[in-house]
């Protein structure tokens, strides 16, 4: 049944709040008395990331209004194109919590829209892509018009009838998080096979002969970092692969942008090969993923490093480096305030222990297995994802 919906100016029913400024300096252990959390844009991902949070004396917070509170909106205003816009829901928190200069905050007035109705609109693809394309773009930098996304139109039907839109895309993206938990699991699944294996590589309970990163790649396209500045998203140069489309180990295919060819040819010595192995070297230092086939010819940007390993061992090598451990090794040697990176000098020297080539083989058959059932769910997640994206269209257009 179709119900006619009146639409009134987002800033009718809820307002941003801007987030705090701090220095580098401001930071402190999240343990030291008389400070608050504070999350950034690293935190706004799907769910709120609370992995890696950062902590602020309070007397930073000059207003109550930049306490977080459940229920908020927590959007990211200053970033990439692709991301500016990009939000996550606040549930209830055990601390004291605020929000840094590049994020901001969308608070529902809950006598006029229900949160969690306002949240799954400001989350659904088109309003997503609308905020994009408000950004104001300046160096690498794309910030967040908030004068425009105020005066959005805002599908509101009454509370009651928000409140059952509302409860059922709950129940639809609760099927999409236990598909993802699932992945998560699989993930998982592949490290303890590793581990069961090989043991810590650290402690390298086995004895295995232990060799340096660099030892392990084709000394004929050693480890390097790619394009500096990709340019504009070209319809038909060269691909290239950012961070952001490293996931789980694999490649995300949904948003790979391409180059110009000219500065593609400048930048020969980083071309990717099918079977390729890259690392994040810069803001999620040590994401790894697997290169496809189908970008067998792309690139990378100055975010990552290209590790042509030797395919047979770029299942084990991956897994290696995605340890606790060695995670734990690179961690050390990160450096950076705002923006945290790994010199390649450091990742040349990361410690591999070397177990035999048919001991590295079994593993890879195994993982490829893993890798199997993974695909499996990640088709029915990409399905789930399709129906809910046409689930928040049906019921901001009173179809649902």
């Amino acid at each position: 049944m179709t119900v006619a919906l009146q639409a009134v100016a987002l800033g009718e029913v809820a307002s941003f709040i801007r987030g705090i400024t701090f220095k580098p300096s401001d930071v402190v252990p999240v343990e030291t008395p008389g400070v608050v959390l504070c999350m950034r844009t690293k935190n706004v991902q799907a769910h709120l990331d609370l992995s890696d949070v950062w902590a602020v004396s309070s007397s930073l917070v000059k207003r109550t209004d930049q306490f977080l509170r459940s229920g908020d909106i927590l959007v990211s205003s200053a970033n990439s194109w692709n991301l500016v816009g990009k939000c996550c829901w606040i549930p209830p928190l055990d601390s004291p919590s605020s929000f840094g200069g590049f994020v901001s905050v969308l608070r529902a007035n809950p006598s006029k829209v229900d949160p969690r109705y306002l949240y799954h609109w400001f989350s659904s693809p088109r309003i997503q892509a609308t905020v994009r394309s408000f950004g104001q773009q300046t160096t690498n930098i794309s910030n967040l018009n908030i004068e425009r996304c105020l005066n959005l139109g805002l599908p509101l039907p009454p509370l009651e009838e928000q409140w059952r839109i509302a409860e059922v895309l709950d129940r639809a993206a609760e099927l999409r998080a236990k598909r993802r938990e699932a992945l998560a699991q699989l993930d998982d699944l592949t490290q303890s096979i590793f581990l069961d294996m090989f043991g810590d590589p650290v402690e390298n309970p086995r004895g295995h002969h232990v060799r340096p990163l660099a030892e392990w790649i084709d000394q004929r396209r050693p480890v390097t970092y790619g394009i500096l500045k990709p340019g504009e998203n070209t319809q038909d140069g060269p691909k290239y692969v950012r961070v952001v489309d490293m996931k789980n180990g694999q490649i995300d295919p949904t948003d790979i942008r391409r180059t110009s060819w000219e500065i593609s040819d400048q930048y020969r010595r980083s071309v990717l090969r099918g079977g390729d192995l890259l690392m994040s070297i810069r803001g999620h230092v040590g994401r790894l993923a697997i290169v496809p086939g189908s970008l067998d010819g792309a690139n990378i940007t100055q975010d990552s490093a290209r590790l042509a390993v030797d395919a047979r061992s770029a299942h084990y090598v991956m897994e290696c480096i995605r340890t606790p451990a060695l995670q734990r090794w690179m961690q050390k040697r990160t450096k950076g305030a705002a923006v945290q990176g790994i010199n390649l000098s450091d990742v040349k020297l990361i410690p591999l222990p070397e177990p035999p080539l048919a001991e590295q083989q079994e593993f890879e058959k195994r993982a490829t297995a893993v890798e199997a059932l993974k695909a499996v769910h990640r088709q029915s997640l990409n399905e789930l994802d399709d129906l809910f994206a046409s689930l928040q269209d049906w019921a901001f257009r009173g179809l649902l």
